[in-house]
């Protein structure tokens, strides 16, 4: 079956090429900068932005399809100035002169045209005079008339595509384009930290506020540090560590999760470059690779980070919607954000989320018993009529306990872990900190401390590549190979020498030694996958250390083994100076802490 394109054909049967008019041409690069009403609130919000406002205001009804309204308080717009902010390509923010020197959200002059050719837009702003209003409606304006404004820009848009029906149909529900909306006003709102934003539903006529952050106070990281508490939740910045790295030009800030409280999907992922939230294959690889030896495969990390850098040196203008960047040196991006956050993660020692602290009180808590319905067991009717027979006369007996002797008695530990106590079932060890109790899992933490002696080893001596007797010849497709090629210097690092062998061929002449025999065309095609993925390849890597992993598994100690006081302890020492020894290899954590003020809660001594 063919797809028949019908042409507009001349006198000799050949297609007439002709000029386009303004309303479709404005219609088509609607189609590449608008996709759903959540598209047309980011390029307001962010013109609202560019605008210097400290406070935005956004309403939405049905979601977003039949009324999206944004008001702020940022500089405005003259009467004069309004037929040109609807005219294509014409914008305050660039002069044309350097596309690479882009220090603002928007900079095509696309987006307001493009609204008013699907939409019925109506503009009211007002700069240093009086306030006026400009209305579009399918890329034909009205007459500038004056309005009523006390500062700023409004912009309302309603009936989005009534100018192009057919886009409706691809629209999902209500909920599912708000809830598209809520997102685009979050992230935003989580780049802006020192702006004011609201959300609203005025479905129905009743305004029902869906979101709302206050201006936040404070230098950089306290501003954006109570921002994330208000947007994401105060779980996360309790359990963030602080990310602030300079390398080759290129600054990385934000906030990034400790292991343990890793999520089961990418949900709470958010990147920026300059401020600008971004969906970039690279740079959430890269995040993905900073913990890719302290999380399992099925979990995820959770992180806010904003990748500063010169505008020369990003490139921006490679999407419509401005989604994706491009990094005129993107190893170097890469390899800021690995070695930023690996040295946060090793910094935090053996810390451990506080949310494994909040699930054990939780799991200590009794399940709600209706009393009513309670039912005495036999043991105690039997008792009861024991009671009710002549000659009863049992006393309950008190438990005895002795105390510890003086000599027995230790003090308070002021190590962080505290001092060891007991162990339970041959596998928990409990210990005793000045200010509540630890329970360590032994295998679990034994098993990171020694994973993490192996890779010191592995560091100090290399990996040893074991030489093949023959060479395994693998052929490749041009794009293949040329890649796999390129990557081969960070390949023979980690052991695996590669060559080239004529035509599209490699050929595989050394493996890594601690992986044993492997079957290298399977290796390569793996790797290749994750370099068109990602840009770089840590399969190799992430292997051997899987090998030291299942190493360290097997020399650590065991469930079920009994340690005596001064083993416990040694145990709970080595924990505090080993980095990553809050989390097992898999990112669960090694020992919950409680502390005496949650104790005493869980008896009603508070």
């Amino acid at each position: 079956m063919t797809l028949h394109t019908p042409k507009i054909t001349g006198a000799q049967g050949r297609p007439v090429i002709r000029q386009l008019d303004e309303a479709a041409i404005n219609r088509i690069a609607a189609g590449e900068v608008v996709e759903r009403p959540a598209s047309a609130v980011k390029e307001l919000v962010e013109n609202a932005l560019d605008a210097g406002a400290s406070r935005i205001q956004v309403d939405i009804s049905d979601g977003g399809k039949t009324l999206i309204r944004v008001t702020d308080d940022g500089c405005g717009m003259t009467a004069e100035d309004l037929p040109l902010a609807l005219s294509r390509h014409a914008t305050s923010k660039i002069d044309g002169s350097d596309l690479l020197d882009i220090r603002s959200f928007g900079f095509r002059g696309e987006a307001l045209p493009s609204l008013g050719a699907v939409g019925r837009l109506t503009i009211t702003s007002r700069a240093d005079g009086d306030a006026a209003q400009i209305a579009c409606e399918g890329s034909r304006m009205s007459p500038v008339r004056p309005a009523a404004l006390t500062r700023g820009t409004v912009v309302e848009l309603r009936d989005l595509f009534f100018a192009t029906p057919a886009r409706l149909k691809f629209l999902r529900s209500d909920r599912a384009e708000l809830q598209a909306v809520t997102e685009v006003i979050r992230r935003l709102a989580m780049a802006e930290p020192q702006v004011g934003f609201t959300l609203r539903d005025v479905t129905g006529g009743e305004a029902r506020t869906l979101f709302r952050a206050d201006p936040a106070n404070g230098d950089l990281f306290d501003a954006l540090q109570s921002r994330l508490a208000s947007v994401i939740g105060r779980d996360f910045t309790d359990n963030a560590l602080r990310i602030d790295a300079e390398r080759d030009g290129l600054r990385l800030q934000g906030y990034a999760a400790l292991p343990t409280y890793s999520r089961g999907s990418s949900a709470q992922q958010y990147l920026f470059v300059n401020g600008r939230p971004v969906l970039d294959r690279m740079l959430y690889g890269s995040l993905r690779a900073a913990y890719f030896d302290v999380l399992s495969r099925d979990r995820h990390p959770a992180a806010v980070l904003n990748l500063i850098a010169d505008p020369q040196r990003v490139d921006v203008n490679v999407h419509p919607a401005k989604a994706e960047v491009r990094f005129r040196e993107p190893d170097a991006a890469r390899s800021l954000i690995i070695t930023a956050l690996k040295s946060a993660l090793s910094g935090a020692g053996h810390r451990a989320s506080t949310t494994v602290g909040a699930a054990t009180l939780d799991a200590f808590r009794p399940e709600p018993r209706v009393y009513q319905m309670d039912r005495p067991s036999p043991a105690s009717f039997a008792r009861a009529f024991a009671f009710q027979s002549p000659g009863f006369a049992e006393a309950p007996q008190a438990p005895t306990f002795t105390p510890p002797s003086e000599e027995n008695a230790q003090p308070h530990d002021e190590h962080p872990l505290g001092a060891a106590r007991a162990q339970l079932h041959e596998n928990y060890i409990v210990a005793q900190t000045a200010k509540g109790i630890v329970i360590v899992d032994q295998h679990a933490a034994h098993e990171r401390l020694v994973y993490e002696r192996l890779k010191r080893q592995l560091a100090d001596t290399g990996i040893r590549a074991q030489a093949l007797l023959i060479p395994e010849i693998v052929d490749l497709s041009p794009t293949d190979a040329a890649r796999v090629l390129d990557a081969a210097p960070a390949l023979a690092e980690v052991g695996l020498t590669i060559e080239p062998f004529g035509g599209n061929a490699v050929a595989i002449r050394e493996t890594p030694a601690v992986l044993g025999p492997v079957n290298g065309a399977a290796l390569l095609r793996d790797i290749l996958d994750e370099l068109a993925d990602s840009g770089d390849s840590q399969l190799v890597r992430a292997k051997i250390d899987a090998i030291l992993s299942r190493m360290a598994c097997h020399g650590s100690v065991r469930s079920g083994r009994q340690m005596r006081p001064e083993e416990m302890n040694a145990l709970l020492r080595e924990m505090e100076a080993t980095p990553l020894s809050g989390q097992c290899n898999h990112g669960r954590p090694t020992y919950v802490e409680l502390s005496l003020h949650d104790i005493e809660r869980l008896f009603g001594r508070r």
